[in-house]
């Protein structure tokens, strides 16, 4: 890296420690403020805050990893999320909002009633504040150290006395923090190295996030993801003009990669945006594609996304919130690095072998070596910034989000009101939720080193949640789920994931979320029915503050017997999530058809038809769901 490089990166580090003590005064008077940023923030900021935080520094790297090993229509394992973020947006978005809470932990008490609920509070701030949260985050580190060892050379910077004496501290662990593990040269320097590089990247981030609370993530996020994007898009403009040209490209990804090269994947089912000329597209996997999206732990917003749209200074502010992200997440970012990852496939060439976790960790950090090898000065510092800063933005939302369980939920509700029997101060809470940021960081570090690679720790937290899904949706939209029926949900996620890890092999991923998504969900269901319902003072309290829409009939017939429109909500919020997904879908499949060239479906004898329908299809929905979308809708004014 040279001096201009080095010059982005420190601007960069300025203005995001200067947003976080700007913020620190205003984030210091109460959890409110801090985890909440007042509830002031307009639609755009918090839809591209989410953004930001699921830009993340591990995601093109699994991007890049999916298209090698698996062909463009892998990506929509990632793409199909954006029905669970409208369906966030349209349908529970206002109810996150109105029942004023601070946590999805916090909220099981005032949807439920009984001792079921402190129990299911308590468990699901250790499971998704401590468990879930500290491997997502393990998950983001190792991508920092896929990141930074080219780049950042701690060995050649630091007085070489210092550094001697920390590689042996490093080695005593006995764990590998490098990309070849303990077959690669030098293994204890470079990760004496990448733990360094870590350390100051996490340092910084602590820093800002820990002082401004949510004020000062959403500012830097929006910086963050502008690098982000910037930085992307010329990485792959360089890319492509290195292969030749979008034309070139997709001649050579049909020549390199011919029935006759070996390779397990043809540039047609490389190409492929549709199951109809993709590898392996069998049932199996068309279920759990149609189906992940609900079948996962954010179903309903849980987590930083319900923590984004709460923060929001009204209804609408939180719908626009969700479709601002869907639009940034699924196409902004899928059109930058589908020729980006598929550039790289052609100037790396995989080389011939099974495709195990070494060769797809291989695929992986192939991203940072094209940054490395194909980026010139001032182009470089730009996209390693971009890299550090959708590091951060992850990092910070993580380490905010998991402190909110630890504070809110741990310290607040169960040690000082439960053991202690007394209230906090709001400052005292403040400084509590500063620390928590430390220790969920230090968990997510014991646990780095076990994750062999980036798609490893991304299947294990995909199945961990994959029970959660249904009932975390349903406890909306149906009064007879109880806290019973959760706890279940829960019990089983961690009885079921050991024994799918079991008993399938990697290769069958997709029965694996499938069994244990509607297994758990099912179990759920059935617990909840000779559990409840729970009792009709709490359900009518939980109504009123809420509003939440769906099926409450015996609810809403004693709040407001003349005006019950929760069905009707139900069904317009998911006409317009269907509405507003199939336009977005739409558009990223024949913009992206036409920008990498892939093939039309076998039935669709005319690619060009088939691009200017989608593309038809796609904008003349635009108006449709933002008329049903957006529309206010009144309700009965809490008593």
């Amino acid at each position: 890296m040279t001096g201009w490089d080095w010059a982005i990166l420190a601007a960069f580090l300025i203005y995001a420690l200067q947003a976080g003590f700007r913020e620190r005064a205003v984030a210091s008077q109460n959890l409110e403020e801090y985890f909440l940023a007042g509830r002031s923030l307009s639609g755009w900021k918090a839809g591209i805050s989410m953004a930001a935080t699921q830009f993340a520094a591990d995601t093109p790297l699994l991007v890049t990893g999916l298209v090698a090993t698996a062909g463009i229509f892998a990506l929509w394992r990632l793409w199909i999320y954006a029905l669970a973020f409208l369906m966030m947006g349209f349908l529970l978005a206002p109810s996150w909002r109105r029942v004023g809470v601070l946590t999805d932990a916090e909220l099981t008490e005032v949807r439920y009633g009984h001792g079921a609920a402190s129990a299911l509070r308590g468990i699901k701030a250790i499971y998704f504040g401590t468990i879930v949260n500290c491997t997502v985050l393990a998950m983001v580190l190792l991508a920092a150290t896929r990141l930074a060892e080219p780049f950042l050379l701690w060995d050649q910077w630091l007085p070489r006395g210092l550094f001697e004496t920390l590689v042996p501290i490093v080695k005593w662990a006995g764990v590998p923090f490098t990309v070849g593990g303990l077959e690669a040269e030098n293994v204890w320097v470079r990760s004496t190295n990448n733990l360094l590089s870590i350390g100051a990247i996490v340092a910084v981030t602590v820093m800002y996030s820990t002082t401004g609370g949510l004020r000062s993530v959403v500012a830097t996020d929006l910086v963050q993801f502008g690098i982000a994007i910037v930085a992307s898009g010329a990485f792959a403009w360089i890319v492509v003009e290195h292969v030749g040209g979008l034309s070139s490209l997709t001649q050579r990804l049909y020549d390199q990669f011919s029935v006759s090269s070996g390779y397990p994947l043809t540039g047609n089912e490389i190409l492929a945006f549709t199951p109809f000329g993709a590898k392996d597209a069998t049932m199996m996997v068309l279920l759990v594609y149609g189906f992940q999206w609900l079948l996962q732990m954010n179903a309903d917003g849980t987590g930083y996304l319900a923590q984004r749209s709460m923060a929001c200074r009204s209804d609408n502010d939180a719908r626009l919130a969700a479709v601002v992200f869907t639009v940034a997440q699924v196409v902004l970012r899928g059109l930058i690095w589908l020729p980006l990852a598929l550039g790289l496939l052609i100037l790396f060439p995989p080389p011939p072998g099974t495709m195990d976790a070494h060769f797809i960790a291989a695929r992986e950090f192939i991203f940072v070596q094209g940054i490395d090898e194909l980026l010139p000065p001032g182009v470089k510092g730009l996209m390693v910034v971009g890299m550090m800063a959708a590091l951060a933005s992850t990092v910070d939302t993580h380490l905010n989000w998991g402190a909110s369980y630890w504070t809110n939920d741990i310290y607040r509700r169960f040690i000082c009101e439960g053991w202690l029997r007394r209230s906090p101060s709001p400052r005292g809470l403040v400084w509590v939720a500063r620390g928590s940021n430390l220790l969920i960081l230090l968990i997510a570090l014991c646990i780095l080193p076990w994750l062999s690679s980036i798609r490893t720790a991304w299947q294990l937290s995909l199945l961990l949640g994959a029970g959660m899904g249904v009932l975390l949706v349903l406890r909306w939209i149906w009064w007879r789920v109880t806290a019973w029926g959760e706890l279940s949900c829960v019990a089983a996620s961690v009885v079921m994931a050991p024994l799918l890890l079991w008993i399938f092999p990697a290769q069958q991923e997709e029965m694996r979320l499938l069994i244990m998504g509607l297994g758990a969900g099912m179990i759920g269901v059935t617990v909840s029915w000779f559990t409840g319902p729970e009792d009709f003072d709490r359900l009518e309290t939980f109504y009123r503050r809420a509003h939440p829409p769906g099926f409450w009939g015996p609810i809403e017939q004693r709040v407001q017997p003349e005006k019950r429109g929760g069905v009707r909500r139900f069904w317009r919020a998911m006409l317009a999530m269907g509405l507003t997904a199939l336009s977005i879908f739409c558009l990223l499949t024949g913009i992206g058809t036409w920008l990498v060239g892939s093939p039309a479906p076998g039935w669709m004898p005319w690619r060009e038809a088939w691009i200017a329908g989608l593309l038809l299809v796609g904008i003349i929905l635009i108006p449709i769901w933002i008329k049903i979308g957006f529309q206010e809708t009144e309700y009965v004014t809490p008593s």
